[in-house]
C-alpha cells in the first residue's frame, strides 16, 4: 500500500529541491493514467478532487477510486480534496478516505480565512492527515483577477493556521491554456523569508516548464497544481478517437484511446517538477 499524506510527499520535496504534481482528476480514465505515469517516472503524485469533479461524482466514490489506485501503486499517492469551501465538505472528504484536505478561504477577510482554515487543519491533524490552505486569491483566465499574496499576511496565516502547505498568489491563474511570462520570483522569496511551510502554485499549467523546475530547486515551492494542460491532452485524444469512426458508439472503446496520450502528457509534466526517482518513504 502506498497511500500517502501531503506531508509524506512534500517534506522530502522541500528538503531535496523538487516539486510534486497535484493533478486535477475528472474521472476514472484520466486518474488511472496519472498514476500509471507517476509509476513510470518513479515519482509521487497527488490526485485532486476539485469542485468540478465533485459536482459530477460524489466524494465517497472519488475516495474509493483514489484509494484503490493508491493501494495498487508502487509510488506514494495522495488523495487530496482541492478547493474545499465548507467544513461539512471537508468532513465528508475525511470520512471518504481522503488523506489531505485543502480549505480555500482566500476570498474571505484574513482573520476569517485564518480561523476557518485552522479549524480544518485541526480536523485533519486529529485524523493524522494533512491540510493545505490558501492566502491571496488565485484568479482565473478570462475571469476574476488574482489578488496577490502579501508576504506579511502569509507569515501570519502559516503560523496561526498550522497548515502543512500554503497556496499563494504570485502571478499564477487558474484555467490558463497558454504559458505565462512566469511567476513573481521576488514575491515568492519575500514570502519564504518569513515562513518555511511548503508553497503551492495553483494554476500550474500556465507556468513554463523550465521555471517550474527552477523554482522547485531554488525556492520552497513544492507543489504545482496541473489541470488545464492535462485536460487539453485528454480532450484532444478524445476528439481524434471520436472523429476516426462516426459509426462507433461504444464509449469504453473510444475512451481507451485517450489513455496513452494522457500518460505521455502526464509524464512530461512530472519531469518538469525536477524529481528523478526521489528517495521517499
Amino acid at each position: 500500500m502506498t497511500v500517502a499524506t501531503l506531508v509524506d510527499v512534500l517534506q522530502p520535496a522541500l528538503q531535496h529541491g523538487y516539486a510534486v504534481a497535484g493533478v486535477v482528476c475528472l474521472g476514472w480514465e484520466d486518474t488511472r493514467a496519472y498514476v500509471e505515469a507517476a509509476e513510470a517516472e518513479g515519482v509521487p503524485i497527488i490526485l485532486q478532487a476539485g469542485p468540478g469533479c465533485r459536482a459530477h461524482t460524489p466524494l465517497p466514490i472519488l475516495g474509493k477510486m483514489f484509494l484503490h489506485l493508491a493501494e495498487q501503486a508502487s509510488v506514494p499517492v495522495v488523495a487530496h480534496l482541492d478547493h474545499g469551501y465548507a467544513m461539512d465538505e471537508c468532513r465528508e472528504a475525511l470520512d471518504s478516505g481522503f488523506t489531505s484536505l485543502m480549505y480555500d478561504g482566500s476570498r474571505k477577510p484574513l482573520n476569517q480565512n485564518i480561523d476557518e482554515t485552522a479549524a480544518v487543519a485541526e480536523l485533519a491533524h486529529a485524523a493524522s492527515i494533512s491540510c493545505e490552505g490558501e492566502i491571496g486569491f488565485v484568479g482565473y483566465a478570462e475571469g476574476e483577477a488574482s489578488a496577490g499574496t502579501d508576504p506579511d499576511q502569509a507569515a501570519v496565516f502559516a503560523r496561526q493556521t498550522g497548515v502543512d502547505a500554503m497556496a499563494i498568489s504570485v502571478g499564477n491563474v487558474h484555467l490558463q491554456q497558454e504559458k505565462s511570462q512566469g511567476l513573481d520570483r521576488t514575491r515568492i522569496l519575500k514570502i519564504q523569508e518569513q515562513t518555511s511551510v511548503p508553497l503551492v502554485i495553483h494554476g500550474g499549467s500556465g507556468v513554463p516548464a523550465l521555471q517550474r523546475r527552477e523554482l522547485a530547486l531554488e525556492t520552497n515551492i513544492c507543489k504545482y497544481n496541473i489541470g488545464t494542460e492535462l485536460r487539453m491532452a485528454f480532450g484532444n485524444a478524445l476528439r481524434i478517437a471520436v472523429n476516426q469512426d462516426a459509426e462507433r458508439f461504444d464509449r469504453v472503446s473510444i475512451l481507451k484511446e485517450t489513455h496513452q496520450p494522457v500518460v505521455d502528457a502526464t509524464r512530461a509534466v512530472l519531469r518538469s517538477m525536477g524529481a528523478l526517482n526521489p528517495q521517499i518513504g
